[in-house]
């Protein structure tokens, strides 16, 4: 994960301070790629802070679900009944609790609506029945010579439905001498707390669609749009750049061959083994 660093470094030392939609402020690059070889000994999660990997997790089958209900996503978390949740947030509740309720959508103890975010558009986009994933799935199974298997979130008809229009808006997946890579974009990206959480959600993506689909694994590449460190994480950011990154964690994950088997996978099936990151950073996250 020097590549990472690298990146913050580089905002650091190019960046300018500009004024944002929170009202904290960032330094900000436009434009910025990374790329991480994906394999089954070295999964690219971050070793210079603590990565949420349980979060990682909840969300990206909360996205493979298809749900918008921000409760949901704690109950697949934290693997509970939602009568049980009392207490227990996530990374979207603040979201829900602002945005959502502005919104006029439903947010109560049991449930918290967030509109038409990256589920709805992943499994049902423009609430017109299309499924992306399954999608995809065919694609790489029947044309995996294909240059036009794309997974988008950004949905123009949509965005003022949603609590939060998505930051990550749109994966390309290309197969090259039976190898699966994918390259994300990213058009926000908050580099300190969001993209190590991008980085291992999309590179975990990859590694579930090239076991559906009997691939080997390429790269995963992200490119950003507007790079951004906010003004309140500096010291977070230079304390992390202090620390020298070590040997990635093995991603030890269960057997399936489709989706249908894929949901009926729980958040603790996925394991981070011989991951000991240095201590967490802690930083207020922007709304």
């Amino acid at each position: 994960m020097k590549q990472y660093l690298d990146a913050l470094q580089y905002i650091l030392d190019n960046g300018e301070d500009v004024s944002d939609r929170t009202g904290v402020g960032t330094r900000s690059v436009f434009g910025y790629q990374m790329r991480f070889p994906l394999s089954y000994s070295e999964f690219p999660a971050v070793t210079t802070k603590r990565l949420a990997w349980k979060s990682v997790v909840g969300e990206l089958l909360w996205f493979l679900e298809g749900s918008t209900d921000e409760r949901r996503l704690a109950e697949i978390t934290f693997e509970k009944d939602r009568h049980d949740l009392d207490g227990k947030t996530t990374i979207w509740t603040a979201n829900a609790n602002a945005q959502g309720a502005a919104l006029g959508y439903t947010n109560n103890a049991l449930q918290k609506e967030l509109g038409p975010v990256y589920g709805s558009q992943w499994r049902d986009f423009n609430g017109e029945g299309y499924d992306q994933i399954s999608v995809i799935v065919q694609q790489l199974h029947r044309e995996p010579d294909s240059r036009r298997i794309i997974l988008s979130a950004w949905n123009p008809n949509e965005l003022e439905m949603m609590t939060l229009p998505p930051c990550h808006t749109l994966a390309q997946f290309r197969v090259i001498n039976n190898k699966l890579s994918c390259q994300l974009y990213q058009r926000s990206a908050d580099m300190f707390l969001g993209v190590p959480f991008n980085i291992a959600s999309y590179s975990l993506l990859t590694h579930m669609l090239a076991q559906i689909c009997g691939l080997e694994l390429g790269d995963f590449v992200w490119t950003g749009g507007d790079c951004h460190i906010y003004s309140n994480h500096m010291d977070q950011v230079k304390q992390q750049l202090e620390r020298t990154p070590m040997k990635g964690p093995t991603l030890d994950m269960p057997e399936f061959t489709n989706i249908a088997e894929l949901l009926e996978t729980k958040t603790s099936d996925y394991k981070l083994l011989n991951y000991n990151p240095m201590d967490s950073i802690k930083a207020p996250m922007a709304v």
